[in-house]
């Protein structure tokens, strides 16, 4: 077969994909009219997880699952934008890896809200100028966000999803050879995860030769604004300023992934049966030996496996005691949890039970 009768046969399947894509979308939009008759939440992570995992365990093709998952993510952004476009609003700026773990969720098509803290995106949730907000909660290099954790513990939102992704660096550039950068923007940080590449390639520089910025959006700003600079930045960001890419993933790790928290006001996820949950831990001052030891024996008892605890301190009184932010498998409304949460009721604040990633 030639190459042009191949070509032939995509045109064919993409004619058939677009108007089946148009077909599931005129469903969409009429489960939207449903959803708003109800006050409904568009955003239902755990239907989302439920038709990926059947798509996949059905799939005899070439696509894996990971294929799969990243086509039908932005079919579920479209989808939500039909049913009812929704406000998102993440820590800033625009290019971030946060927008980038933003998009990953809500597609490019929905309305954005960057801001320049992590209190003025939970603010924006709590006062319902943005309907989800996206912040980091930990680096698997740097460790916790201890400003998330604080702002859970103080307000009333909850978690509505986790969204890990990995960092990936990309090496930006207007100029035509590397031996025309007199100079490269980005964030002290991301200098720190680049050395390699930046030793190989521009070992020997003067320390000026480095220029840190407030952020690698601003870096890729700088460069697409000169043609003898480059940045190092996210590729979100290398697109949103249109900065040619000269080099991807230069950072020294692989493994350096954020997870991210998904935010939201009165949210309440259904079970998808693969769990995750949250919730803050502020244990009596009784004086007495063991009282956290104690406390975690009862997950083991109930065979429930712990994934994380994060310590913080009361800022209250001059004593040094701490609340506990924890997460565990399983759905709040688990006979077993709900054994530990009854027990506990005055001393467990649950922040959200969501689909489980990591």
């Amino acid at each position: 077969m030639s190459l042009e009768e191949l070509r032939n046969q995509i045109d064919s399947f993409d004619d058939q994909m677009l108007e089946i894509l148009n077909k599931r979308m005129d469903v969409v939009k009429q489960v939207g009219e449903l959803k708003k008759q109800t006050q409904t939440v568009i955003y239902r992570p755990e239907r989302e997880k439920q038709i990926v995992d059947r798509l996949a365990a059905a799939n005899n093709g070439l696509l894996n699952r990971a294929a799969i998952e990243a086509i039908y993510l932005e079919i579920f952004a479209v989808s939500r934008n039909l049913e009812l476009p929704e406000r998102i609003a993440y820590l800033g700026p625009e290019g971030s890896f946060t927008h980038q773990a933003a998009e990953s969720r809500f597609g490019a098509m929905s309305d954005y809200l960057a801001l320049p803290n992590i209190r003025s995106v939970f603010e924006s949730v709590d006062t319902g100028r943005a309907r989800f907000g996206v912040v980091p909660i930990e680096n698997n290099l740097e460790g916790i966000v201890k400003e998330t954790i604080d702002l859970l513990n103080e307000t009333d939102l909850k978690i509505v999803s986790e969204v890990v992704i990995s960092v990936h660096f990309t090496f930006a550039t207007k100029a035509e050879k590397l031996s025309d950068i007199k100079r490269i923007y980005s964030k002290d940080i991301a200098f720190g995860q680049c050395e390699r590449f930046l030793n190989d390639y521009f070992g020997g520089k003067e320390d000026d030769f480095f220029v840190q910025v407030d952020s690698t959006s601003k870096a890729a700003k700088l460069a697409g604004l000169e043609t003898d600079s480059a940045a190092i930045c996210s590729h979100i960001a290398a697109k949103l300023f249109d900065v040619p890419i000269l080099f991807d993933n230069i950072q020294d790790s692989a493994q350096n992934r954020t997870r991210f928290f998904i935010i939201g006001k009165d949210f309440i996820n259904q079970k998808s049966g693969n769990d995750k949950t949250t919730i803050i831990a502020k244990l009596p001052e009784d004086g007495k030996p063991g009282t956290l030891v104690r406390f975690l024996q009862e997950f083991e008892s109930q065979g429930i496996n712990l994934l994380k605890i994060e310590s913080r301190p009361v800022k209250e009184g001059e004593q040094f005691n701490f609340w506990f932010l924890m997460e565990f498998e399983g759905y709040f409304l688990d006979e077993s949890v709900q054994k530990i949460m009854a027990k506990h009721a005055s001393e467990i604040k649950w922040l959200g039970s969501y689909v489980k990633t990591v």
